[in-house]
């Protein structure tokens, strides 16, 4: 009884191994990217981070974009969330990319593109439909 138990265990590990691994292989790397629009030269502050990295503060000036790639791990857990912060506001956060987070997965798979614009307002790439959408910040 004991062998078989072992077989079945080992058998339902190596499938759960094998969905991870092809999930990898499948998604592979992660483009993220974060583009200023606020206008009137205004430079956004934005600190990335995520459980294991914390890629620091970025002062980005209006008109341009910081990006960065990452793999995406096999256990559907990764996760980056960034804090963005112009003239004298708050900061506000939110999540930049989640393969297990809340939100419809075909708006950000291999691309996330965030935009942040003139009234301070935030736009994900919806990369499915190919348009801008807004989304509220998680303040």
């Amino acid at each position: 009884m004991g062998d078989i138990r072992n077989k079945s265990f080992s058998i339902l590990l190596l499938l759960l191994l094998l969905f991870g691994l092809s999930r990898f292989t499948v998604l592979g790397k992660v483009h993220v990217r974060i583009v200023n629009k606020l206008g009137s030269g205004r430079i956004m502050n934005v600190h990335y981070q995520s459980h294991d990295d914390d890629l620091g503060f970025h002062a980005i000036p209006d008109g341009l974009e910081m990006e960065w790639k990452f793999s995406v791990n096999i256990w559907s857990t990764t996760m980056f969330y960034c804090d963005v912060q112009w003239d004298n506001s708050n900061w506000h956060h939110f999540v930049a990319y989640s393969d297990s987070y809340e939100w419809d997965s075909n708006i950000c798979q291999t691309e996330c593109s965030w935009l942040i614009s003139k009234e301070g307002q935030l736009f994900v790439y919806d990369q499915e439909f190919r348009n801008w959408d807004l989304i509220p910040f998680q303040d």
